[in-house]
């Protein structure tokens, strides 16, 4: 009497509370005083949900159903479903429970529907005339060599002839006196940090704009967010403020805003030098021109640019 039998029998948790979806946490219920926002039951596969008050039932599509009612009984035909704490009795087509003291009709479950989560975090960035290479929103793409690109931190701004500073717009650059001069006065040149140095270790680091987080095989991986959180999946990080969900696939804030969290990409190497022509990896695999072949975690190739 003092505890809420899961859906499959295995399984119980305390009375106050219900089983999660995925059947392995319990999950304390709220008080009937609080009433917010219309809660949803996210299904097992992180992509259907439930109203709050019916259950996520596997049909017999292989698509996620809603039995309307709470903490239900699946059957295995996968159509039909029982109340809480009753089975289904599919020769008869009743629920009924161990006790004998319950026996109604089964139910039918109904098409559950797909989550809509908030649009992705949006990684604006400015793209350089290679293709390849990209700054933060409000930066300028400078040439700094033949090969490589540079992020101006000014937008629209006037790139110096020697690939090593820029200026403002409606400026012009006077390398001899090493100011940006202008007809109200001059300013000192701004130096031109390299495209995609945000160092992680002696050997790493990612594009900027972006955060050093720990790959799951211990190598630094890059997530495109700024001051980002790493999730402890290893794999994914969230915008600062918020945490990661590892349940619902998501990125959760104080207020109860949810987003979907982001994939992390392979650090590159500190340093290394742009090369041209045809780049093959192995005998089935190759990367664009001007790219480098480097190994992913999965141990599958990718391409540096």
């Amino acid at each position: 009497p003092q505890s809420v039998p899961c859906a499959g029998g295995h399984r119980c948790c305390p009375r106050g509370s219900h089983c999660s979806a995925d059947g392995e946490s319990c999950v304390t219920d709220l008080g009937m005083g609080t009433r917010g926002a219309p809660r949803a039951v996210p299904c097992p596969d992180g992509q259907s949900e439930c109203p709050d008050d019916a259950t996520c039932c596997v049909t017999s599509s292989g698509a996620w159903g809603c039995c309307p009612m709470p903490q239900a009984s699946c059957c295995a035909d996968k159509v039909h479903c029982c109340p809480h704490a009753t089975v289904c009795d599919l020769t008869r087509g009743r629920c009924v429970s161990p006790a004998g003291d319950t026996d109604v009709p089964l139910g039918t479950a109904f098409p559950a529907w797909k989550r809509h989560p908030p649009a992705p975090v949006a990684l604006r960035q400015v793209l350089c005339p290679d293709g390849r290479s990209a700054c933060p929103d409000g930066a300028t793409c400078c040439q700094l060599s033949p090969t490589q690109y540079g992020c101006c931190p000014l937008q629209n701004a006037v790139c110096c002839s020697d690939g090593q500073h820029c200026c403002p717009q409606g400026t012009t650059c006077d390398l001899i006196h090493s100011t940006c001069t202008s007809l109200g006065g001059s300013a000192p040149l701004a130096a031109l940090p390299t495209a995609g140095d945000i160092k992680c270790d002696e050997r790493t680091s990612c594009p900027d704009g972006n955060t050093c987080c720990r790959l799951s095989s211990g190598a630094w991986g890059c997530c495109p967010l700024e001051k980002a959180v790493c999730c402890p999946d290893h794999v994914h990080c969230c915008p600062q403020g918020y945490t990661c969900d590892p349940e619902g696939g998501s990125c959760l804030q104080g207020g109860g805003s949810r987003r979907p969290w982001v994939r992390k990409t392979p650090a590159l190497p500190r340093g290394g030098q742009v090369t041209s022509g045809n780049v093959i990896c192995d005998e089935t695999t190759s990367c664009p021109d001007g790219s480098t072949c480097c190994r992913m975690s999965l141990g599958t190739w990718g391409c540096c640019p």
